[in-house]
Order: structure tokens, then sequence, then C-alpha cells
């Protein structure tokens, strides 16, 4: 029979925290993870089917995401290929948009619309929007806080050191503002892209329908995601609460 830890109060103690915690993932966290999946699984199947439907105008992602930055007068941002499905990116550091085999060479609509996504990025930061610059800031201290916040604080719920609940609390908080911050610099993009791609009629108007289908499809992932960071910090939060009771 394998044995119940004791973790430094009496056992009916740990049976209420294991079942309390079992109870906030259940109401909390659960039902923002399967909207975490639904988001995935949209984006995927968007991706699909837009893949299948050919540009009229017949532009690759590559020269799509050409015209973008040039439309923004951006000339020392390059575009290169990257391994991986959906992996594409733009890399502020190397001054460098990175797209996926499907999109570089792709002259479906998906394709397009990613491509011209991610030169929406470089053109925020050409321009310095300012979401994305304080995101910029903020990156070293979040990416530390999405590491350790959650290990720290469930350390110190179940050992009872306040000062590492503390610590741990805020470090994820930290990263679940990251998020948040994420939020309008993704939609921002698409809606650059959106604007360009009709203004300079990378695409005729309607598949204009199908990139906007496809996009709204990769920002539900995003909200999705700050969705379940947020339930975790609220459930970090109880727990945590109720622990110290």
């Amino acid at each position: 029979m394998k044995r119940v830890p004791y973790l430094g109060g009496n056992l009916l103690g740990y049976y209420s925290y294991y079942f309390a915690s079992n109870y906030y993932y259940l109401i909390l966290v659960m039902p923002m993870i399967l909207l975490s999946l639904f988001a995935s699984a949209k984006v995927n199947s968007a991706f699909k089917k837009y893949s299948a439907f050919k540009s009229l105008r017949g532009l690759t992602g590559a020269q799509a995401a050409g015209e973008v930055l040039r439309f923004y007068g951006i000339n020392n941002v390059a575009v290169e290929r990257v391994s991986g499905t959906l992996t594409d990116h733009y890399d502020p550091k190397s001054n460098v948009i990175r797209l996926s085999d499907k999109v570089y060479d792709s002259t479906s609509v998906a394709a397009i619309g990613v491509a011209c996504h991610e030169a929406g990025h470089a053109a925020q930061y050409a321009e310095g929007y300012l979401p994305v610059k304080l995101r910029s800031v903020i990156y070293p201290a979040c990416s530390i806080g999405s590491k350790l916040g959650f290990p720290l604080a469930l350390l110190g719920i179940v050992f009872s050191f306040e000062f590492l609940i503390t610590l741990g609390v805020a470090f994820f908080t930290l990263a679940v503002f990251f998020q948040l911050v994420t939020l309008p610099v993704e939609f921002n993009a698409s809606r650059r892209a959106v604007k360009v791609i009709d203004e300079i009629g990378i695409l005729q108007t309607e598949e204009i329908s199908g990139v906007k289908k496809v996009l709204t499809a990769a920002a539900l992932t995003y909200v999705a995601s700050f969705a379940v960071s947020l339930a975790n910090l609220l459930r970090l939060i109880l727990l945590s609460n109720r622990r110290q009771r």
C-alpha cells in the first residue's frame, strides 16, 4: 500500500489541501486547458484549409513578406527559411523574418497571411510600437518567472515557507503580465498584415477573408495561453491563502 506523505500538519489537513488543489484545478485551470487545445486545433484546421487556396496573384509567402517590408520602408530585414510547421517568427535581434517550409515558397492564402503577419512584427519594431518595446524590456525577468514562478510557489505552499510563496507568485505574475502584453502585439501585427494585403493588392478582396480566419485562429491561441496562465496564477494565490490559514 502506497504511503501518504506527511507534510508538517495532520493527515486530515493534508487531504484537505490535496482535494482543494484538485478542486481549484478542475474549476479554474481545466476549462482553460480545453480552450487552449481547441485554439490549437482551430489554427491548424484553418491553416490546412486555406493552404489549399492558391492566391490569384501567385506571390509566395517570402515575396509577400517583402512587399509588406517595402510598404513600411524597411530595407534592413532579411527573409529566411526555417524548418518545422508553423514555426514562423520575426527575430528582432538578427533582424530576420523566418518562414517555415509551408509558408516560405507557398502561394497559398494561408501562407501569405502568416508571412505578412510576421512582417507586421518587423514593422512594429521599426516604428517603436509601444507594447512591443515594453515586451522587450520585461522579457528577461518574465522568462525567469515563467520557468521558476510556479515551482517556487508550490514548494513554498508544501513546506509552508512564506517567502518562497511570495517570490514564486511574484515571478509567475510577471510571466502572466508578459502574455497580457503579447496580446495587443499579436493583434496589431495581424491588423497591419490585412491592411497592407488589401491596400497594395497582394490578395484579391475575396481571398482576404481566408487570411482573416487564419490570423484570428492564430490569435485565439495567444488568448488561450494567457487564460491558462491567469487561471494558474489565481490557483496559486487561492492555494497559498488557504495554506496560510
